[in-house]
């Protein structure tokens, strides 16, 4: 569909426009938004009236025949008269429902509809966010089966160290997510509601509502939480649910960020070895002047918005601590941007992991070429411990010979572009004597690879697929990029 001239008049959020799903940009509009406040309105009323208040089954009626036709234009004429959201919003709904209109938001404050919305809309943005990691796990479980034997170097310091497996190296990839996993399931299973508390959160209003009968009160609190699909409330709040949630949950959004970041990075560096490349279109340009590029562009997204996303975690830390007695609103303008892009930008990221992680294009005889390289510096270590298993020689003795012979072929590589001839430099050392035997003429790169192959298998096995097991319903889910 053609945007209209008119909308390109003005700044355009990236993150809707560009990035993220339709399914999460939906759970922060504002249709999603307030029709949310008015299923609050209805559960508050019919919880009110099935413990005794003067509430009519044809008032419940008419404010379920509203709750998704939202007259918009309404709210927001009043809005600009009451300069208050949520008063703007009752007139609104009070207009469509006239036998109703009295009795909508009784007993409640404008926490009531704003911070059970959040709580609900977080949740919901929360499992999203889950079935997005999960299918992004599952991708790269796959893609360290399907690699758990092809042998690359390893690196410390981005210097080749020893070796690994590419399916070793997934793996890795994989546990970091699922830590956030089980995070962001404590979250989720600790995410109670705020319900029905009143204006500072003593229940005072509910308490002159229903005669001071206390049981009603708490029948009201817990019906509405039901009817809204938690099982439970928090036994006490200010105003406000605690801004501690806010910050817990953008916690666990930074947490997958960390580990998107970190992937983005290993790809990235991996491309330029030209040892491994995320998917390339068949059209696509890598740059506007040097048309030989294959840049990683959507590893180098996920690290913009995971970067973003690590940023925007410290809004509702520094609001939680901020906040005064049972509650102050200068979290209002600030909840209304950090929590929305949070969730905005993290469906983004694993939208790309995904896509990139489905899509790995792995160069085996590049690692072969890179491995045979470096591979008389890596088996080194075992010639040493040799030395000192087979021939009781001194460690660090046989530490500072390999050290510089080591250098001695690194200037003879470098300098002189010749081959790497280590171990004929080690075999002609008299301090290598005893384990000469020992030094192969063409050592095998699996053999110096330790436990790399069992430890994919292994944790395939007892870590992942219980995993697998328990989301297996989520999985299949593929969104695409926009662009």
């Amino acid at each position: 569909m053609t945007r209209p001239t008119s909308d390109y008049q003005g700044y355009v959020n990236p993150l809707v426009d560009r990035y993220a799903s339709q399914d999460m940009s939906h759970l922060f509009s504002p249709q999603y938004k307030f029709q949310t406040w008015r299923r609050l309105w209805v559960a508050l009323a019919e919880a009110e009236a099935e413990v005794g208040l003067n509430i009519s089954q044809a008032q419940i009626e008419e404010l379920r025949a509203h709750v998704e036709d939202i007259n918009f234009e309404v709210a927001e004429a009043q809005e600009k008269i009451l300069r208050h959201d949520v008063m703007a919003h009752i007139h609104a709904y009070g207009a469509q429902c006239p036998q109703a209109r009295g009795i909508i938001h009784l007993g409640a404050t404008s926490a009531f509809v704003g911070d059970n919305t959040d709580l609900i809309q977080m949740r919901a943005a929360l499992e999203l966010i889950r079935t997005r990691l999960v299918n992004v796990m599952d991708a790269l479980a796959q893609f360290a089966a399907a690699h758990r034997d092809v042998v690359t170097l390893g690196y410390t310091h981005f210097q080749p160290a020893q070796l690994t497996t590419v399916g070793r190296r997934a793996v890795l990839w994989l546990q970091d997510l699922t830590f956030d996993l089980e995070d962001l399931e404590h979250v989720l299973a600790t995410l109670h509601f705020r319900g029905a508390k009143g204006a500072t959160g003593t229940q005072a209003s509910f308490m002159r509502l229903c005669n001071d009968d206390a049981d009603k009160v708490k029948a009201i609190d817990q019906r509405v939480a039901e009817k809204m699909g938690f099982e439970r409330t928090l036994p006490v709040t200010g105003q406000t649910y605690p801004r501690k949630y806010d910050s817990r949950v953008l916690g666990v959004l930074a947490a997958v960020a960390q580990s998107a970041h970190k992937f983005s990075n290993d790809v990235r560096l991996s491309q330029s070895l030209s040892e491994m490349e995320e998917p390339f279109g068949s059209s696509q340009v890598g740059s506007s002047t040097m048309a030989f590029k294959r840049n990683p562009t959507r590893s180098e997204r996920i690290a913009a918005l995971s970067r973003h996303v690590i940023c925007n975690s410290l809004n509702p830390a520094l609001t939680a601590a901020g906040q005064w007695f049972e509650r102050t609103i200068d979290d209002s303008a600030n909840k209304r941007l950090s929590i929305p892009e949070a969730f905005l930008a993290t469906d983004a990221i694993l939208v790309l992991y995904q896509e990139i992680a489905a899509g790995l294009t792995v160069y085996p005889a590049v690692m072969a070429r890179r491995v045979a390289d470096h591979l008389p510096f890596l088996v080194t270590e075992n010639i040493m411990m040799e030395g000192v298993v087979q021939a009781a020689a001194d460690r660090q003795m046989l530490h500072e010979k390999i050290r510089q012979h080591a250098m001695e072929t690194w200037h003879h590589m470098r300098v002189d572009g010749g081959l790497n001839d280590l171990l004929g430099r080690l075999r002609d050392d008299p301090a290598f004597e005893a384990v000469r035997a020992q030094i192969p003429d063409a050592p095998t790169p699996h053999a110096y690879t330790g436990r790399a192959m069992q430890q994919v298998d292994e944790f395939l096995e007892t870590v992942y697929q219980p995993i697998r097991e328990r989301h297996g319903a989520l999985l299949g889910a593929v969104v695409e990029t926009h662009v």
